[in-house]
C-alpha cells in the first residue's frame, strides 16, 4: 500500500492495543513501526539495477518468517529502557508484533507482490484485491486516527478505533467479494473459449474497487477485459493482444528476464523494439500503457552451423537493464475510468 495508508493504518492498530493512557504515544509508535518494512527502499536506491530495485523491494523486510523476531527485539530493547513499554509490557509486546506484521499482510492484498515467506524461493504473494492507492481505504484509517489523537482517553476514541478496525478490515472483505464476482463473470465468459483454466489475474483499476481489469494469458498472447461490479450485467468481453511466445523464452534465458518473470508470475509480454528485448509487466497499467517496462537484452547476429552450412541466427545478449519511463497520462484516463464504473458499454450489453 501507499505510505500514507501505512502510517494511519499502523497508528490505529497500535492505539487499539495499547493502554488508554498510552494512546497518543501508541498512535505515533504505530506509524513508525508499520513504516519500518518499507525502509528497504533506501539501500535499494543505491543499486544501479532497476530490476533488482523492483524485485528486492518487499523482500527480506516483509518476511513474516523474520519480522516476528524483529518485533520481539524492538519490544525487548524498549522494555529495558523503561517507560511506557515497561509499564505495560504485554500490551506493548502485541503492539510491536501485530503492527509490524500488519504491514506485509496489507501489502499482499495488492498486485505488486510481497515476499511474505522470504527466504523461501516462492513467487511473491499477490492477492490483488486492492489498488496500491485506495482513497476510501485510507479515509477509514485516517478518520479513526484523527479522533483517537484528538481525544485519546475518552470513550469516543475507543469507539473510533473499533469502528476504524471494523470498517478497514470490512473493506478488505468487500474487496475480496468484488474480486470473486469479477472472477465468476470471467469464468462464464472464458468457458466457451476453453480458457477458464488459463493463467490469469484480476485487479482493481486505480483508486477504487468497483471497476476491475482481468488479464488472461494465451499461447499466442493474452486477453484483456474490464468489469464494473456496479454497472455490468452482460457477459464479460475480452480483447485479444498478440504476443510472440518465442520472445518470452528469449527473455527467460536472460538473468534479468528470468527474475522479472518469476516476480510477476509470468504475467508479462516481451517485444523486440529497436533491436532490444523489452519486457513489460502486465499487472500494473492497462493496454497499451504499463507502469513497469524494461529493456533487458540487445539483438546480435551469430552464425549457426546447419546441415546446409553456416546460417545467421538472432541471439539476444544481456545488457544492463534499463527501465523505461511511465507513459500513462492519468489526467486523460481517469475521467473515462470514472464514467466506465457507472456505465456499461453498449456493445457489451445483452
Amino acid at each position: 500500500m501507499d505510505s500514507l495508508t501505512h502510517l494511519f493504518y499502523g497508528g490505529v492498530i497500535a492505539a487499539a492495543i495499547a493502554p488508554r493512557a498510552h494512546r497518543r504515544a501508541a498512535l505515533l509508535a504505530g506509524m513508525a513501526i508499520n513504516t519500518l518494512p518499507d525502509l528497504d527502499v533506501i539501500p535499494l536506491r543505491l543499486l544501479a539495477d532497476p530490476v533488482a530495485q523492483m524485485t528486492c523491494h518487499r523482500g527480506v523486510t516483509h518476511s513474516m518468517l523474520l519480522l516476528p523476531f524483529v518485533a520481539w527485539a524492538l519490544w525487548a530493547w524498549f522494555r529495558r529502557r523503561g517507560g511506557r513499554v515497561a509499564e505495560a509490557p504485554r500490551r506493548w509486546f502485541w503492539v510491536f508484533m501485530l503492527t509490524l506484521l500488519a504491514h506485509p499482510f496489507i501489502d499482499a492484498f495488492t498486485v505488486y507482490g510481497t515476499q511474505v515467506l522470504w527466504p523461501l524461493p516462492l513467487p511473491p504473494t499477490m492477492w490483488s484485491s486492492l489498488f496500491i492507492i485506495d482513497p476510501m481505504f485510507l479515509l477509514v484509517w485516517l478518520l479513526a486516527f484523527v479522533v483517537a489523537m484528538a481525544a485519546p482517553r475518552r470513550r469516543l476514541a475507543d469507539r473510533a478505533l473499533v469502528a476504524g478496525l471494523a470498517l478497514g478490515f470490512g473493506y478488505l472483505g468487500w474487496s475480496l467479494v468484488a474480486k470473486w464476482q469479477v472472477e465468476r463473470a470471467a469464468d462464464r465468459a472464458l468457458a466457451p473459449m476453453a480458457l477458464q483454466d488459463a493463467p490469469r489475474f484480476s485487479v482493481p483499476m486505480p483508486f477504487n474497487t468497483l471497476l476491475w481489469r482481468v488479464v488472461v494469458m494465451t499461447p499466442d498472447g493474452y486477453l484483456e477485459g474490464e468489469r464494473s461490479v456496479v454497472a455490468d450485467r452482460g457477459p464479460m468481453r475480452f480483447r485479444a493482444v498478440p504476443a510472440d511466445a518465442a520472445l518470452v523464452e528469449a527473455a527467460r534465458s536472460v538473468s534479468a528476464g528470468a527474475r522479472l518473470l518469476w516476480f510477476n508470475h509470468h504475467f508479462a509480454r516481451v517485444d523486440a523494439v529497436d533491436g532490444r528485448l523489452r519486457l513489460t509487466d502486465l499487472r500494473m497499467g492497462s493496454e497499451p500503457d504499463y507502469t513497469f517496462r524494461f529493456d533487458i537484452a540487445e539483438r546480435s547476429a551469430q552464425a549457426v552451423d546447419t546441415a546446409e552450412g553456416p546460417k545467421p541466427a538472432v541471439v539476444w545478449r544481456a545488457i544492463a537493464p534499463v527501465q523505461l519511463k511511465w507513459p500513462w497520462d492519468a489526467a486523460d484516463r481517469l475521467p473515462a475510468m470514472w464514467t466506465r464504473i457507472w456505465r456499461e458499454p453498449v456493445d457489451s450489453a445483452d
